[in-house]
């Protein structure tokens, strides 16, 4: 079935339960870079099913707040990056972290992208983090490294607009990539009205036609409680619709 106008998804991470893993001391400390097994409550030999039971029940919250494009939720996952880095074998490499450091980004960052995504047919996509809102509270109104994606090889990017009232207008600079519109707030523990996500999507729409729009959170929701986190997603899945009628009927 093909994707909707503006269709709805995560980026990356979904709330883990906490019968899985110890919400309070993931939420006390920076995203692991290294192994962090703690932070399970499930024991070693179980922890596989676990994970994957979790993962069915992030999988079935997508679905039932109707987003278009469902994820694993990250669940087996103890930060965005260290579950990657310690299946290595050999390699002692992490991102370039492109917006905090955008001029060793501009020195070698895009080729390092580029050159990961080399030769990959299926489609691609880059989130430029501000950080978890959890843990970054203060955050610039703009980024510092985005109109040079515009040469990356990525076919997509992901963007925060919602805590940062991001000026749309630097999505300009990326006119051959489909954007990945950040429209929820991450730092604000209320969700937000379908009105507010729908005004957050329209800020875009002079800059981005809507056939390269794709709707999601600022960034991961893996800090947020469950109940938060999924009346969110519901108010941007129908954000999305109060636009997607709009656009329609012009």
């Amino acid at each position: 079935m093909p994707l909707p106008m503006l269709p709805t998804c995560l980026v990356g991470s979904y709330p883990q339960p906490d019968w899985l893993i110890d919400r309070k001391k993931l939420a006390s400390r920076f995203p692991p870079r290294v192994r962090a097994r703690e932070l399970w409550r499930v024991a070693p030999e179980w922890l596989e099913e676990a994970q994957d039971d979790a993962t069915l029940l992030a999988i079935r919250e997508q679905e039932r707040a109707g987003l278009d494009i469902i994820t694993d939720g990250e669940i087996r996952r103890e930060s965005y990056s260290n579950r990657f880095a310690t299946a290595l074998e050999g390699v002692q490499i992490d991102e370039p972290y492109m917006q905090a450091r955008p001029e060793k980004a501009r020195q070698y960052g895009l080729k390092v992208l580029n050159r990961a995504l080399a030769d990959i047919s299926r489609p691609t996509a880059v989130h430029i983090c501000f950080g978890y809102a959890a843990i970054i509270h203060e955050r610039p109104s703009g980024y510092s490294f985005l109109p040079e994606l515009a040469h990356s090889h990525a076919g997509q990017v992901s963007i925060e607009t919602a805590q940062s009232a991001l000026d749309c207008s630097v999505l300009t600079a990326l006119s051959e990539k489909i954007i990945i519109l950040g429209v929820l707030d991450l730092s604000d523990m209320s969700i937000e009205t379908a009105e507010t996500v729908a005004q957050r999507i329209r800020r875009a729409l002079p800059y981005v036609a809507p056939e390269r729009l794709i709707i999601a959170p600022d960034c991961g929701l893996k800090y947020l409680p469950r109940d938060v986190a999924f009346g969110k997603m519901r108010a941007m899945v129908a954000g999305a619709a109060i636009v997607r009628r709009e656009v329609g009927s012009r």
